[in-house]
């Protein structure tokens, strides 16, 4: 990169170099009777070029060296800026992933209660419809009894009440007058001994 020291150094050269080399055609006649004029044609020449050279030097050596500087002082900024943008974007990524990853985590966490619930629910479930049908059954059992001891009842009754027809229809047949009266008598005599 080209600095003002050594712009300067590079002007001050070039009028040394125009010093020397007008000293030299000075001193020497040339070999011609205008060498004189023609020198000092060359001499304004070079004092032209070396001041328009320094003007320009000045005028567009340093805005350049200023816009050149700017430019990547913005450069070095904007890639700074870029860098930090990058940087952020994957501390968001890392951040968002570890959120998904957490997420994902409790998503399997709940689902294994959710299924763990059920699970308890159903065992629930089958332990009350198995207490429910062995209280079914229960009642079921005292029902039954219960109607097999109204039956045996009813059927007890039944054999009593056809007994009895049974005995007084033989009562009938087989006892007559005379063992009646003989069975009113023993009645008495023992209704008489308890008094």
């Amino acid at each position: 990169m080209i600095t003002a020291s050594r712009i300067k150094a590079i002007s001050l050269a070039l009028f040394l170099l125009l010093a020397a080399t007008s000293t030299a055609l000075a001193s020497g006649d040339g070999g011609h009777a205008d060498g004189g004029v023609l020198f000092k044609d060359f001499l304004w020449r070079c004092l032209n070029f070396a001041i328009t050279l320094g003007i320009l030097i000045y005028f567009v050596a340093k805005p350049l060296k200023n816009a050149l500087k700017g430019r990547t002082e913005g450069i070095a900024k904007e890639l700074e800026a870029a860098q930090k943008a990058r940087d952020d974007a994957e501390a968001k990524f890392a951040e968002y992933d570890e959120k998904l990853n957490k997420a994902e985590a409790e998503i399997d966490q709940i689902a294994a209660e959710l299924k763990k619930e059920g699970e308890l629910e159903r065992e629930k479930i089958i332990a009350n419809a198995k207490e429910q049908a062995e209280k079914i059954k229960l009642e079921a059992e005292k029902s039954a009894d219960f109607e097999v001891a109204r039956a045996r009842t009813e059927l007890q009754r039944e054999a009593a009440r056809l007994a009895v027809q049974l005995a007084e229809g033989l009562l009938k047949k087989n006892v007559n007058d005379k063992d009646q009266n003989n069975m009113v008598d023993e009645y008495m005599k023992k209704v008489g001994e308890l008094h």
